[in-house]
């Protein structure tokens, strides 16, 4: 099986920076995917996402093939001429949203069948049919296997059940996507917080043999400490040799700690959406941008910044925008985010190859803690 190669740079501890190279471009790791969702990174226009530091987007199968219909980015030249993205594209199943957005979803051992949230039109996701969509007609650069996503809390049984099936989905998508040469498949390791399923699951995945391992089934309700034990033994239950992927993750708290412990890569709507709803992610933590005592500040969110959003407008600007609803300020806003986020990825790619990642995460994990913000995982994208 063909392979993206991984090149490892330097360690420090379990984290790991390194470059993750695909035809259409290197991938810095640890990196921060930005959420394109609908094939648009809400609010912001590809230069915007690019000059931000993004080396990939991530698209998703679910929204795409319902609008406008994954054959219809076929036949306009696949998704990154659709949106004039021309580095590398990683998508998700469709699992997800199948799950978490469709009232009537039935899930058999051939498919899930289930609902449209947009016209209640009724559509089946098999493991050979996610293919096709993200490999063929979408055309993505990193194609994730279909797995079942269950909610924690839940019992054993039942996590055990959907683990198992998301392996047997995982072969039958390995069979269906074939060799390819510019393009990877990466297994979704499932499992809740059980350390024993987790083990399971990524002895079943390696046994299948993906391009890439991703995490899977975490920030689904079981919260941060939680999440942070899982992370204390699954990314070395996965192959150091090749990119770990923790999936809808999080908050820059959960980042650090996941980098911590040995993960690659990450995607979460945070950014976007907190912009969105007038929130700003800063070196000091968030800060919501309605509050009365921005309203005549004129700094600006970082004036070492090389993004505009973030260097050029002041406080006091972006509070006036927020506070009257204007769409500049939804713009701007998740501009500075993702700006923040992958100046992280950077600040952290930096400190592992200086050695210097623990004194790193101790300042992030004070910083977060002062802000009141440590005490929940990532929002899921």
């Amino acid at each position: 099986m063909a392979a993206f190669p991984f090149t490892i740079q330097a360690t420090d501890g379990a984290a790991r920076t390194g470059v993750l190279s695909t035809t259409r471009g290197e991938i810095r790791t640890p990196a921060f995917m930005p959420v394109g969702t609908a094939g648009t990174v809400k609010a912001l226009t590809v230069d915007q996402v690019a000059a931000t530091g993004a080396d990939i987007i991530l698209g998703n199968t679910y929204h795409l093939m319902l609008r406008p219909t994954a054959e219809r980015v076929a036949r306009l030249g696949g998704l990154h001429r659709f949106m004039r993205w021309n580095k590398p594209i990683l998508t998700d199943s469709g699992g997800f949203q199948v799950m978490s957005l469709s009232k009537i979803a039935k899930v058999t051992e051939e498919a899930v069948t289930f609902a449209s949230h947009i016209d209640g039109s009724r559509h089946v996701l098999s493991p050979e049919r996610s293919m096709e969509i993200q490999a063929d007609l979408l055309g993505s650069d990193i194609v994730m296997q279909l797995d079942e996503l269950v909610a924690l809390p839940a019992e054993e049984s039942v996590v055990a059940d959907a683990m198992r099936r998301s392996a047997r989905w995982g072969q039958r998508c390995k069979a269906a996507f074939g060799q390819r040469d510019t393009q990877a498949l990466f297994g979704i390791q499932q499992g809740g917080t059980a350390e024993h399923l987790r083990r399971e699951s990524a002895q079943r995945l390696q046994e299948i043999g993906f391009h890439g391992y991703a995490i899977g089934g975490l920030a689904v309700g079981e919260g941060h400490e939680a999440m942070v034990e899982v992370l204390d033994f699954a990314p070395a239950q996965l192959p150091p040799e090749r990119p770990r992927y923790l999936m809808g993750v999080g908050k820059p708290i959960d980042i650090v700690e996941a980098v911590w412990r040995g993960v690659d890569m990450f995607d979460c709507v945070l950014p976007t959406r907190s912009g969105r709803h007038g929130q700003a992610w800063t070196w000091d933590g968030p800060i919501n941008l309605k509050n009365a005592r921005f309203a005549e500040d004129e700094s600006p969110l970082d004036p070492d910044s090389d993004v505009p959003a973030s260097r050029d407008y002041s406080r006091a600007y972006l509070h006036h925008l927020v506070k009257a609803d204007e769409i500049l300020g939804q713009v701007l806003l998740s501009w500075h985010n993702i700006a923040f986020f992958q100046a992280l990825m950077a600040e952290m790619r930096a400190a592992i190859a200086e050695g210097r990642l623990s004194a790193f995460r101790q300042a992030s994990r004070a910083r977060a803690a002062a802000a009141g913000s440590d005490s929940a995982a990532g929002t899921p994208g």
